[in-house]
């Protein structure tokens, strides 16, 4: 079973693009803390890298931004692409099924919002970046490394945790 469940904040805008046939994907990376601490007491966070399509990936750019606490299921996936400099990419990723709002990043109350969502279950999934030249094609081309840009920093805290 490939099962996964993550609760984390984004550490940038979500970024949305088309395949050559105009299927919104949307990325972006979730900071996720740990369950401890380091020998210095601080807690760390990792960060991994969701990938969402269809009407998802379309909610996901309108609703959410750097810092918004997300609740994200979906499963493991693993890729390869050759990278500019020619050299193979290897990338580990999260293809998320659901995404649930938890609150803003400003928002310290407890209610939670949302999104909704489309099991894609009755919908076969595309071949994960199937992606071709096509004069209809809408958005930026994403056949270079889409987590290129990933890596600032941001500040997670377990105050504005819900639970």
């Amino acid at each position: 079973m490939n099962k996964v469940f993550l609760i984390g904040r984004l550490t940038r805008d979500p970024e949305l693009r088309y395949t050559g046939s105009n299927i919104p994907v949307a990325t972006f990376s979730l900071a996720v803390n740990r369950n401890f601490t380091n020998q210095q007491g601080e807690r760390e966070a990792d960060f991994i890298n969701i990938v969402v399509w269809r009407k998802q990936a379309e909610n996901v750019k309108n609703y959410l931004s750097q810092g918004s606490q997300v609740a994200i299921d979906g499963r493991l996936q693993s890729r390869t692409y050759d990278g500019n400099d020619g050299q193979r990419r290897y990338v580990t990723e999260v293809v998320a099924d659901n995404v649930e709002f938890l609150g803003s990043k400003n928002s310290s109350t407890n209610s939670n919002h949302s999104m909704p969502s489309s099991n894609n279950t009755d919908i076969p999934e595309p071949t994960p970046y199937d992606f071709s030249d096509s004069s209809e094609q809408k958005g930026t081309d994403i056949d270079s490394n889409p987590f290129a840009d990933f890596g600032a920093s941001i500040e997670i805290s377990d105050d504005e945790l819900p639970f």
